[in-house]
């Protein structure tokens, strides 16, 4: 475009979503006090849904204006760009605090105050490009297509693939089941998946309430009716929600245990809310709704034995009806019959195309939530692993990157995950550290420890002052231990 010319509002738009003047939008938005990072009483917030740290310290060395690579997804930015993801979300929706206190008083004004709602407003899309580009990359990667489709049956290859999700994910609903079930401490692992159970199943049925909203039953009938009856379910679960979480302890309090949301749990609601609020990608919204339906089908068992092995009581998990390859079928004909009508070919490839990201999705989510429940459950063997390479770097003379933190007492890193392997390793002084709302791990004078990449975890200095270390493990080092 050449100086003379004038820039549309589309040219503006685009400008705004990319670069330095991208990122400095996210900057503005996470300034909001409301999403400050955490001091030390603030590892969990019941009494208060508007406090939500997202670490903005951070933003100075990330970059939203760029798109995430599939092979990021789990690092920092990621994990604090669905945190400030959902908190736009959210801001459209209404919660409210169990019993007012001065403290959700204040950040609610922060959290739903114009300047927020208008900050929100510009970053929104900056932050869905950076965090949500790399599906259609993957999805292209994968030449996802509904596959063999009959002649004059478009819906045949789409109901046969997706029948035979429905199964695959029937004889095997996830990798951190299998994990969870193979933990020493297994209320602390079964509190935690439910952690992450509550970070995207009530944000993926709200989402899938809001694209009920609207009028399109002439074109599209029964669309409404379904998704508004997901919602309704939904609802009327509340008392068995709150008694599944009460088992481990938990409120269903919103954003009470926000801090211990793995990224990956906060994308599949993220994904939902994204689609629901883009008018233009109802197609996608349905695919992905359907996929929510066989999700919470095929999973529902694998809960139930969870929680009663963990917790020692069996739950009744609120979901959606019973799903089965004929009612699947039944439900992709009632959602996407119509559309094709209007559309041709465009809302086949767009309703997959929902389907499909949502099930990448819940890939990354189950192998993320399995590596953090082994990763958790080992705490005793990454210490030794950490006191072996400190032996083996000092043994052979080997010199990493290493960086040094003097923490003062009650200084608090709100959760976080590192980019690659480190070690911690306590010079002086005393912290606890922790991963999980079910206890804390004391750390003093010469203590190590392991993080592996993309674990969350955060810590609070105990001590007057702590002195500690943490060298950069290359990863293969990491693999020889």
């Amino acid at each position: 475009m050449t100086p003379d010319q004038t820039m549309t509002l589309a040219d503006l738009v685009e400008a705004a979503q990319h670069g330095e003047g991208a990122h400095a939008l996210v900057r503005a938005f996470a300034a909001n006090p409301a999403f400050r990072a955490a001091e030390w009483e603030e590892l969990t917030t019941e009494a208060d849904p508007y406090r939500r740290p997202v670490r903005p310290a951070d933003l100075g060395w990330l970059d939203y204006g760029t798109e995430l690579p599939a092979d990021d997804v789990l690092k920092l930015s990621g994990l604090l760009g669905h945190r400030m993801l959902r908190n736009i979300y959210d801001a459209d929706l209404l919660y409210l605090p169990p019993s007012r206190n001065e403290a959700a008083d204040r950040h609610g004004a922060d959290f739903y105050g114009p300047a927020n709602r208008l900050r929100a407003t510009l970053a929104q899309p900056v932050l869905e490009r950076h965090l949500f580009s790399f599906l259609a990359t993957t999805r292209l990667a994968r030449a996802d297509s509904p596959t063999d489709p009959v002649a004059g049956d478009p819906l045949g290859g789409l109901r046969r693939e997706l029948r035979g999700y429905w199964e695959q994910r029937r004889d095997h609903p996830g990798d951190a089941f299998a994990v969870l079930r193979a933990t020493r401490d297994r209320r602390e692992a079964t509190t935690f998946a439910l952690l992450q159970l509550s970070a995207y199943l009530p944000a993926a049925r709200t989402a899938i309430g809001r694209g009920a909203l609207g009028e399109y039953d002439l074109a599209h009938p029964g669309a409404r009716v379904l998704l508004l009856d997901d919602y309704q379910r939904w609802v009327a679960s509340s008392a068995r929600w709150t008694a599944l979480l009460a088992a481990a302890g938990l409120t269903p309090s919103v954003g009470a245990y926000w801090q211990l949301y793995l990224n990956t749990s906060l994308a599949r609601g993220n994904h939902l809310h994204q689609l629901s609020r883009a008018p233009h990608r109802h197609a996608e919204l349905l695919g992905a709704f359907v996929h929510q339906r066989v999700d919470a089908a095929v999973t529902a068992g694998a809960w139930a034995d969870a929680v009663e092995e963990g917790l020692g009581h069996r739950p009744d998990v609120p979901g959606p009806a019973a799903l089965t390859p004929a009612g699947l079928d039944e439900l992709v004909d009632s959602l996407l019959g119509p559309l094709l009508a209007l559309t041709g070919g465009t809302a086949l490839a767009d309703f997959h195309a929902g389907f499909t990201d949502a099930a990448h999705l819940a890939r990354l989510w189950d192998r993320d939530l399995a590596a953090q429940l082994a990763w958790a459950d080992a705490i005793d063997e990454h210490k030794a692993k950490a006191k072996a390479i400190d032996a083996y770097l000092t043994a052979e003379g080997i010199e990493v990157d290493l960086d040094t933190f003097v923490e003062s007492c009650d200084e608090t890193s709100t959760t976080h995950v590192h980019d690659e392997h480190r070690l911690v390793m306590i010079e002086s002084g005393d912290m606890h550290f922790w991963n999980n709302v079910t206890h804390k791990i004391s750390l003093s004078d010469g203590d190590k420890i392991l993080i592996p990449k993309s674990r969350l975890h955060g810590s609070t200095v105990l001590s007057g002052v702590c002195t500690y270390h943490q060298p950069i493990i290359p990863d293969e080092l990491y693999l020889k231990f």
